[in-house]
């Protein structure tokens, strides 16, 4: 009973300790804005004399420091007074929403353009966001003169139009945040082909591409519009796109690389990255010949399971950092055995064969090898050759009748896919190749290496090692 007793007091103490901590953990972040939350938020923009005139007002904020990022070209900073409550939570110096009970605040600030509104340009950049807060859902109202006749554009669905005795005035509202506005002289016919869709365009679309684009996979729960034409600055927006050329594959690539590269952090991985990942959520065929060529290759080698464990594997990463090596510790894990796929084609223009790695550590006379890799590839074993050769004391070179190896007794020739070698001034005919090249690296086919240069070779489950006869 008494051991009971103790046992349940240290149990009681240990929790007690666990919870303390997470509150204190818990309660610095609050402090320091660094927990993550979400907002909605209603943006009042005026265009006059050149300058966008913006009100953004921000609801539902929660109850810790909030960091605020002022656009870069914003001036006349300041709070804007919609109720009494509106500019309490804002710190002096204006960087900040401090901790408070009051949900609401609201910003008004001016974003002046160069000189004036210019058709066909695109505004970037030109709301308040704030630190580690997303906006679930956004209303832009925007007014300009009614001598000023022309078509604005923002990302989120529109809401409708009026030309008002002195103002035109415009209103969007949707899920999600908004960064960029758009705006062009004239008049685009608008046509909402998908609930997440809508294209301007001076011309009409026809049946057959707007079928098309009805059946086109989203990756976010988010409108995107896009322009059928160019914009001055040849930018593309976050829900503003740009394409010169209307047809369901353009759209199709434009729109999945966009939700693609808004769903990771590539960090600096190539396009074709962003291609592959694109092509596999959206189960179609995006970008290059390079990444066409290896989405098709990895379809034809998973099985209907692995496809399926692949694509949850890239879905529950959202929101993460996407690398090449990261890729392929997925894809290893999906496979059951170890590949460098998307590493080594980080280092090919071409196309990089999809093999199999055997990741043990290699020893050669007893000397562990960092440069030497054993891959299966058609069936084979095959090792990278020049490092083990050079250990046990021979050289290597590349000439151009094929790649030789030679000692102060033996000489070795190898051409390439002719079916035989030489040895010491003699030919001897073969079925299999016992040296071959991957992507320029030369390999040899195991059982070549026993033979050829009388080595034994032992396995186990941690390590491959390589010793002469």
């Amino acid at each position: 009973m008494k051991f009971a007793i103790s046992f349940f007091g240290l149990l009681l103490l240990a929790i007690s300790g666990m919870l303390f901590f997470q509150f204190q953990v818990y309660s610095s972040h609050l402090e320091t804005g660094e927990d993550k939350f979400s907002y909605t938020q209603e943006i009042e923009i005026t265009y006059r004399n050149g300058s966008l005139d913006i009100r953004q007002h921000f609801r539902n904020l929660p109850n810790q420091e909030v960091n605020i990022s002022w656009p870069n070209l914003a001036v006349s900073t300041d709070c804007f007074l919609e109720t009494k409550t509106s500019c309490d939570r804002l710190s002096d110096d204006k960087t900040k929403f401090l901790s408070g009970e009051a949900r609401n605040a609201s910003l008004s600030y001016i974003i002046p353009l160069d000189g004036k509104l210019r058709s066909k340009q695109l505004l970037k950049d030109i709301f308040v966001t704030l630190k580690n807060g997303q906006a679930t859902y956004s209303t832009v109202h925007i007014s300009t003169d009614n001598q000023l006749k022309g078509q604005w554009i923002t990302g989120l669905p529109l809401v409708g139009n009026q030309t008002l005795s002195l103002v035109n005035y415009s209103m969007f509202s949707g899920t999600g945040g908004v960064s960029e506005i758009y705006w062009q002289r004239g008049e685009m016919n608008m046509h909402k082909v998908a609930d997440h869709l809508s294209i301007y365009s001076e011309s009409t679309l026809n049946t057959k591409l707007s079928k098309q684009l009805e059946s086109l996979a989203f990756l976010k729960d988010e409108h995107l519009a896009i322009v059928h034409g160019k914009n001055l600055s040849g930018q593309q927006g976050n829900r503003i796109l740009f394409i010169d050329e209307l047809s369901a594959n353009g759209i199709n690539k434009k729109i999945s690389l966009l939700q693609v590269s808004r769903l990771y952090d590539f960090e600096e991985s190539p396009s074709w990255v962003h291609e592959v990942v694109a092509s596999f959520l959206t189960n179609s065929s995006i970008g290059g010949n390079k990444s066409i060529e290896m989405v098709d290759t990895l379809k034809d080698r998973f099985t209907e399971e692995q496809y399926r464990l692949w694509i949850e594997q890239l879905q529950s990463i959202k929101g993460e950092s996407i690398t090449a090596h990261r890729l392929d510790e997925m894809l290893s894990a999906v496979f059951g055995v170890s590949t460098n796929y998307f590493t080594m084609n980080e280092k090919t223009k071409s196309v990089y064969p999809l093999l199999y790695v055997d990741d043990r550590e290699l020893f050669v006379q007893d000397k562990k090898q960092e440069n030497v890799t054993v891959v299966l590839k058609d069936g084979n074993v095959l090792y990278s050759v020049d490092t083990i050769l050079k250990t046990l004391g021979y050289k290597t070179s590349v000439g151009e009748n094929g790649y030789y190896v030679q000692n102060a007794t033996q000489n070795f020739r190898f051409p390439l896919q002719y079916g035989f070698y030489v040895y010491n001034q003699q030919r001897y005919n073969t079925i299999s190749e016992p040296i071959t090249t991957i992507e320029g690296d030369y390999y040899i086919e195991e059982s070549w290496l026993q033979r050829l240069f009388n080595v034994d070779i032992q396995k186990n489950e941690d390590s491959i090692a390589i010793k002469t006869n």
